[in-house]
């Protein structure tokens, strides 16, 4: 089973660590699997903008330099710590509204896609690219923060066209989605260091692109907590994540 986290922000958008910095957090602490997924806003909203004037954002200008960049990085975490990188985007349609706010990842892509069309047409825009199409924290995510609602209030209409839904982002586990029966997955929405400590999910699969999609699409995966030595875990853990934690924690 491979250890993945595949919801992670760079200083290409609102992260932290810069794309080397992201190789080695990981890449010491033995993950396998970590994705690359920056927020790329839509263009022409104004929140877009105001997140495209705050440097918050990939643009058309600097994805080509994005990719390279993830690509370049790819390869030194191959040969330095036996972890596969993958590009991916957050697609992100923020609205002063929760219940109109989307975020879609995109796992695998490599080619620019416009974050103002319709959800439907991003995800086929995804699935053009051979990629994955992961809705990203569709319910409450439990702080204080800019919420995400619309895929989730929308999806009986989305469930098919989705690959998987985060069953948890951070700290916490979602409810709803554990329990709605849709293909999920657990990542921590990584920003910055003590982000780390978070759940994760395990997958069955070899070291490459094709056999992780093929094993997240028949869901052939185990949740786990990671808790880093280094920042430990703030949140109380309630009774129905210690299932999960009983079963699956890995501990570093």
């Amino acid at each position: 089973m491979m250890l993945t986290d595949l919801h992670i922000h760079s200083t290409y958008s609102d992260g932290k660590l810069t794309i080397p910095e992201i190789i080695d957090f990981f890449g010491k602490r033995e993950f396998k699997v970590i994705a690359i997924t920056d927020h790329l806003c839509e263009e022409n909203t104004f929140l877009g903008k105001c997140s495209s004037f705050l440097k918050k954002t990939l643009t058309k200008e600097t994805f080509n330099n994005y990719i390279a960049e993830i690509k370049n990085e790819a390869k030194r975490a191959h040969d330095q710590y036996g972890m596969l990188v993958i590009p991916g985007l957050e697609l992100t349609k923020n609205s002063m509204a929760f219940s109109k706010s989307a975020h879609i990842i995109a796992l695998g892509v490599t080619e620019y896609i416009n974050a103002d069309v319709g959800i439907i047409d991003i995800i086929k825009k995804i699935k053009e690219q051979d990629a994955l199409a992961i809705a990203a924290h569709p319910v409450s995510t439990q702080f204080v923060e800019h919420q995400t609602f619309q895929l989730w209030d929308n999806r009986n209409e989305l469930a098919s066209h989705f690959d998987a839904w985060e069953v948890a982002s951070g700290p916490f586990i979602f409810n709803q989605v554990l329990e709605s029966g849709l293909p999920m997955i657990a990542n921590s929405d990584f920003h910055y260091p003590k982000q780390i400590s978070s759940w994760k999910t395990l997958i069955n699969c070899d070291l490459n692109f094709v056999s992780l999609k093929d094993a997240i699409k028949r869901q052939d995966i185990k949740l786990t907590y990671f808790e880093d030595k280094l920042f430990g875990r703030s949140p109380k853990i309630n009774s129905n994540e210690k299932f999960y934690l009983n079963n699956y924690q890995n501990t570093f």
